[in-house]
């Protein structure tokens, strides 16, 4: 079948096969809201089912950046679709909305089942740690537009929240009290500088390995999804504002979470930092004005609460297992300084 299509690059069984695989991974991501099933045109979400009075939906859209190429590179493709997830519903998260749904869009230069099922079964685990139901998506074969093994993924994903529970920031003061999630690795950004270093300095990072661990494993440790322990969270106390610490780091991503008249004073000293983040600094030289406007340095989502809640939301995140620090707190001066 198809086999003119076939010789121009397209070959629609696999595709066929690849949807097959997929099934089982999308299955184990459904929720009750959902409406029809994979294969349709389109895909259904029933917001009547959330009991919201006044929804507000809440969309986002990222993709992975040079990390896949790591992901290509080395042939490992499990744990990528998380990373797509995870730069999705932690965008949206911080306006304290809830996750509902994914989609995410593949693009190959061939479609091989196997390596299209381990992309999506990345993408299906990070829905189900977000909560939210992958309910559809694109797989497009385009050899003459990659390279032999060559893909791209991107997601886009959309939650809810009430009206009047929207958080933008505008509420933070002065002194309030800014908390740290710590960050499993480099998440998904920098990358484009930790492939040159490790091409300038000719490492293997599939045998080179740092405290017993492969380099390899701890360059593509997936982005972490915060959704649950937020949500938590919130229904403990009133968190006014919130950011997702991806490109720019700490110098752009906590400003963007205040008002454009305050700031942040931000002390490092409580942060544990990743030990391939740690080795990353040493390898390459670099100044930690640099290290602050492209890593995470070890924290991959900051939350702004009222001082005298902090405790509290230090002592709930705690709790539930999460290593939470104060970080620093508002101030009335624009911009942020970092303290070591």
């Amino acid at each position: 079948m198809s086999e003119q299509y076939k010789k121009a690059g397209v070959d629609i069984e696999a595709g066929y096969a690849a949807v097959e695989q997929m099934k089982s991974h999308v299955k184990k991501t459904v929720r009750p809201e959902v409406l029809g099933g994979l294969g349709g045109f389109g895909a259904g979400f029933d917001l009547s089912q959330l009991g919201l009075k006044q929804p507000v939906l809440v969309s986002g859209t990222d993709g992975v950046g040079t990390k896949l190429k790591l992901a290509i590179d080395y042939d490992k493709h499990d744990t990528i679709g998380i990373d797509a997830v995870a730069m999705c519903v932690n965008d949206i998260l911080t306006t304290g909305a809830e996750p509902l749904y994914f989609l995410d869009y593949i693009a190959v230069d061939k479609v091989v089942p196997e390596r299209v099922a381990d992309i999506v079964k990345g993408v299906s685990d990070g829905c189900v740690d977000a909560g939210c139901a992958l309910i559809g998506g694109e797989t497009a074969e385009m050899g003459s537009m990659y390279g032999e093994g060559e893909y791209d993924i991107a997601g886009f994903a959309v939650g809810a929240v009430e009206k009047d529970l929207y958080i933008d920031g505008s509420t933070a003061k002065p002194g309030d009290k800014i908390i740290g999630l710590p960050s499993s690795g480099v998440h998904s950004n920098g990358y484009s500088l930790v492939r040159k270093l490790i091409a300038d300095n000719n490492i293997d990072i599939e045998k080179e390995t740092l405290d017993g661990d492969k380099l390899i494993d701890l360059l593509l440790e997936p982005t972490r999804i915060y959704v649950r322990q937020v949500q938590s969270l919130m229904e403990k106390v009133d968190v006014k504002a919130m950011s997702h610490i991806t490109g720019g780091g700490f110098i752009e991503n906590i400003p963007r979470a205040l008002p454009e008249t305050l700031g942040a004073e931000v002390s490092v000293e409580n942060i544990r930092l990743p030990k391939i983040i740690d080795w990353l600094l040493a390898l390459g030289s670099i100044e930690a004005e640099e290290a602050y406007n492209v890593f995470n340095m070890g924290i991959g989502f900051i939350l702004v609460v009222n001082a005298e809640d902090a405790d509290q939301a230090l002592d709930h995140l705690r709790s539930a297992g999460e290593e939470a620090v104060l970080i620093g707190e508002v101030t009335d001066n624009k911009g942020i300084t970092i303290h070591d």
